[in-house]
Formats: structure tokens, sequence, C-alpha cells
């Protein structure tokens, strides 16, 4: 679980803010959306054309939470190849949360987040569960739908995903500041400020 440390050396302006530093790991099939998800997020940016991404990307954002919080994101976007990997445990290791992510126009990528999950606790079995979300993308393309909104809800007992497309800015905006939030929370305050359930929605 990621620490609260400070972004301030000892030459900085004293009314610079402190940072909280949060490493979040992206984690799904390759083109679920996982690329669009930072770039949107972090640069303001949609990529109309897909360009896959090997072994992994670094984005990071600064952002202000309610309460006059200052959070610096370091966002992993991790290659959907790297499942295989003998790095991706280094990798996903010290995240403060984890979004997995899938197509919910691709049925199979909805399948494989089992094994995403299962490589995510294999890697924390000594060690509390990160936060962890549940992304589904590119609702845009709702009327060729291969996941049912409360499906992975039934089968694993989560609540209802988040469902988003990225060509919207304020709704992705939206959607990491309710997860940020919710990760501060948890590093402050403990899990059970959440409840019981490792999983949490991000509901807009």
């Amino acid at each position: 679980m990621a620490e609260l440390r400070t972004q301030l050396g000892e030459d900085d302006d004293e009314d610079e803010p402190e940072y909280v530093q949060f490493k979040v790991i992206l984690l799904g099939d390759g083109a679920v959306g996982k690329t669009s998800l930072a770039t949107r997020f972090c640069e303001d940016h949609f990529a109309k054309q897909y360009k896959q991404t090997i072994g992994l990307d670094f984005f990071v954002k600064r952002v202000v939470l309610p309460g006059d919080v200052h959070v610096c994101l370091q966002i992993w976007d991790i290659g959907g190849q790297s499942i295989g990997g003998k790095m991706l445990s280094n990798y996903i290791y010290g995240s403060a949360a984890v979004v997995l992510c899938y197509d919910i126009t691709n049925y199979q990528s909805f399948q494989h987040l089992e094994d995403w999950l299962f490589l995510v606790k294999r890697t924390f079995d000594q060690t509390p569960m990160p936060y962890t979300a549940l992304m589904g993308n590119k609702v845009d393309l709702a009327h060729i739908r291969a996941v049912k909104v409360e499906k992975h809800s039934q089968e694993e007992g989560l609540f209802l995903q988040g469902l988003h497309s990225f060509r919207r800015a304020l709704r992705c905006r939206m959607a990491w500041a309710a997860s940020l939030s919710t990760v501060y929370i948890v590093i402050c305050y403990g899990r059970d400020a959440l409840g019981s359930s490792t999983f949490h929605h991000v509901a807009l």
C-alpha cells in the first residue's frame, strides 16, 4: 500500500503544497482502452487510432481532491501482452490501486479479468490487497455490447462496474476523482472506512 509522502525538497518554496503519491496500475487485455483511460485524464487527449502498448508506459498527473488534498498520481499502463511476463509482479507491487479494464464489446477481455486478478492476489499474498476498481470501457459502442452491465456483479459478488467511454473528458475526470478519493480514504483511515469489500465501483 502506498504511503503518504511529500515531493518537497530542501530548496523548494515553503508555500509548495505537500503531495500524496499514488501508484495506480492499469491491467487488462490489449486494446481494451487502458491507454485511452490514462491519456484522456493526464493529457486531455483521445487517440482515434489504436497503438499497442509494449511493456508499459508511465503517466504523471497532479490533482487536487476535495478537502484541498494534493495528489501526485503515477499511472502505470501495463501492456496486455504482459500477463505472461516475468516482470508483471514487479510492476504491480507497491501499488495503491489497481484498475482492471475490459472492453464491453469483447467478452473474452471480460473473461480474462479472472487471470489478471489472480496475478494481483498472488503479488499481494502476504500483504493487504490494494484498492481494486473495475472499468468497462467503450460504452459509446453499447449497440454492440457483449458484456451485460450486471454480469460481473452477479458472478463475483461485486458492485456494478463503472462503464466509460473516454471520448468524454468530463466523465473520465469524474471517474478518476471518485477512485482517487476512495484510495485516499483507505490510506488515511484504513480499509474498514469503506467496508469489508476489496472491490469498489465508480458510479457516475
